[in-house]
């Protein structure tokens, strides 16, 4: 399983959010750049890219920070956020990101998605799906599409999308463990690679989540407060048994 350590944009700064509310924001105060070259420096190969702003309002405020992490970095970037148009994605994808994530634009807008995946494949083309409730969330978390998150999923996979990141809202920025037994659901639904997101909090939860069989884990908070050590996380995800030491 792969580790993903997350940052997350807003004003070109480093912020989490504390399930998804705007308003519950904790800013670290770090350079975007210099937080990647850490994560780099500890052993891992991804990075997960959240723009705040462009998932909010659509704009590309936080563009010149994520092509400097990708520019400087030689980590796979993926990014979510306001990305809504072809031209969009093309962006990215020529400033060295290596998989966009589409969140609302793939609910709201399947013909988009469809022309996604048939222009730039499904290994550059990842859905993001944000789960409130066991429904899919939209719009920066803000909106309820009434959408169930399993059923969805499914459809993803007829539609020739094979890969997820997927976000149990009410467990994100928490620090109170992952939803285990959703990932497992998840992870068993055949041609879908699933990256969970929300709530990895400690070794045991990278543990449980490879041993249901999930792709990757995006670590946040857990790494931002000391909860988790990055370099001990992907060596668990790789097999290693929790609490060794690396």
């Amino acid at each position: 399983m792969d580790i993903l350590p997350a940052i997350d944009l807003r004003d070109g700064g480093v912020v989490r959010l504390a399930q998804g509310d705007y308003s519950r924001t904790t800013r670290y105060g770090l350079d975007p750049l210099e937080v990647a070259c850490g994560f780099e420096e500890a052993g891992a190969r991804f990075l997960h890219v959240v723009d705040l702003d462009g998932a909010l309002d659509g704009t590309l405020a936080n563009f010149d920070a994520v092509r400097r992490i990708a520019e400087g970095t030689g980590l796979v970037v993926e990014v979510g956020g306001g990305i809504r148009d072809l031209a969009r994605i093309e962006s990215y994808l020529d400033a060295g990101v290596g998989r966009v994530i589409l969140g609302t634009a793939a609910v709201k807008d399947p013909a988009f998605l469809d022309a996604a995946l048939a222009r730039f494949g499904a290994e550059a083309v990842v859905v993001g799906v944000d789960l409130r409730d066991g429904r899919v969330a939209v719009s920066g978390w803000t909106e309820d599409s009434g959408l169930d998150g399993m059923g969805f999923c499914r459809s993803l996979v007829a539609r020739g999308a094979t890969r997820v990141v997927c976000t149990d809202i009410a467990c994100d920025g928490m620090l109170a463990g992952t939803n285990r037994a959703l990932y497992a659901r998840l992870a068993a639904i055949p041609g879908l690679s699933v990256i969970a997101s929300g709530g990895v909090t400690d070794e045991s939860d990278i543990a449980a989540l490879r041993d249901a069989g999930v792709e990757g884990a995006i670590v946040g908070k857990a790494l931002y407060e000391g909860r988790i050590d990055l370099a001990h996380a992907i060596a668990v995800a790789s097999g290693g048994a929790e609490g060794e030491p690396v």
